[in-house]
């Protein structure tokens, strides 16, 4: 057997919490090391931690017996011990600690987005080009089960060429969930339409490619936050297909986090719900797709166990994304913003060159 990747987790919030579970369940990975400004935390204490999707039980308290703790996440990326630094920390901070990892020479795993801004995002990943060091980013939805499958079916011809699409990830709200409310100060976390509709954005890229325009509506300062909290978006491809998507944490936290997706193509209409996924074929055929092949249960333990395997092989973490979509999905999330402070008109993408 390969020798274990030594992990250090910088953030024990919602996903810091999952990729430490993630990590203690794979047999390719050891975590030996925890940053968190939060002495709480430090001392496994995560009743604080809210989970707006899954998540376990936060009463229980960690066991972090054998395992490094810092107060400050640069100690971590400084401890020789640590292989694989693992980002978890509020959007602001990724470029700081990523530019520090790779200083390091260190493996990253970087949660989306990659960064607060475009040009924050093409300078990790310019950096990242010059390092022999596996890095990948957390967009996670690629590796969910259901839209992977969906993502290979469709790539491969199987329903045909798309009419039109219409994805959907809604949260309850975030506002006073977060350290210091970081998730309300759009500044910090580019509201709802850079850090939870982003992987909606993500799949429209990841599917069809680079949409030319987009055109964007959206509610800002409900509930005090100040940001975009939701968003409706058409993504033109110039070639016919109506692509939209909808996202945001407006709703009050009773509401049930909700992601879907509906395909109509030529051969099939393809449906994600709450019912699961089903093909529902022109020629009359029903299908629930058998996802076992598509080993999970979720897209959190598929990118992370694809970053270990590259990184256990000497290769490049890109199974599931590229630095330049990284990229990508970032000017899309900015020309949506645009189009919503110009009310609604259409903007043109700004890809980085």
């Amino acid at each position: 057997m390969s020798k274990k990747v030594k992990v250090g987790i910088i953030g024990l919030g919602f996903m810091g919490t999952t990729h430490l579970d993630i990590y203690r369940n794979n047999d390719k990975a050891e975590v030996v090391a925890i940053a968190d400004i939060n002495p709480a935390k430090l001392a496994g204490d995560i009743s604080s931690v809210f989970a707006n999707i899954g998540g376990g039980d936060n009463s229980i308290p960690l066991d972090l017996q054998g395992i490094a703790t810092y107060s400050d996440g640069m100690d971590l990326i400084a401890d020789l011990n640590v292989d694989l630094v693992d980002i978890c920390v509020p959007t602001f901070l990724h470029h700081k600690y990523a530019m520090a990892t790779f200083a390091a020479d260190k493996h990253l795993m970087l949660e989306k987005p990659i960064g607060r801004t475009s040009e924050e995002a093409k300078e990790i990943v310019e950096t990242a080009g010059k390092s022999d060091k596996c890095f990948t980013v957390g967009m996670c939805v690629r590796a969910w089960p259901e839209y992977r499958y969906v993502y290979e079916q469709f790539t491969a011809g199987k329903y045909g060429k798309l009419v039109n699409a219409f994805f959907k990830r809604v949260s309850p709200t975030l506002a006073g969930k977060s350290w210091e409310d970081w998730f309300s100060d759009e500044s910090r976390s580019g509201g709802a339409l850079l850090d939870l509709h982003l992987h909606d954005i993500d799949e429209v890229l990841y599917l069809f490619g680079r949409p030319r325009a987009v055109t964007s509506t959206g509610s800002r300062d409900f509930r005090g936050q100040g940001s975009v909290d939701h968003v409706f978006t058409f993504y033109d491809f110039d070639d016919g297909k109506t692509v939209v998507a909808e996202g945001g944490w407006s709703p009050n936290e009773n509401v049930p986090f909700e992601m879907s997706f509906q395909l109509v193509c030529e051969q099939a209409t393809v449906i994600f719900n709450a019912a699961g996924l089903n093909e529902y074929f022109e020629d009359g055929r029903v299908v629930k797709p058998d996802l076992s092949a598509y080993p999970g249960p979720t897209g959190w333990h598929q990118e992370l166990d694809s970053l270990l395997v590259a990184i256990q092989a000497g290769g490049i973490a890109e199974k599931y994304i590229t630095p330049v979509e990284m990229v990508d999905g970032i000017c899309i999330a900015e020309a949506e913003r645009k189009s919503i402070d110009n009310n609604s008109n259409k903007v043109i993408v700004e890809y980085s060159k």
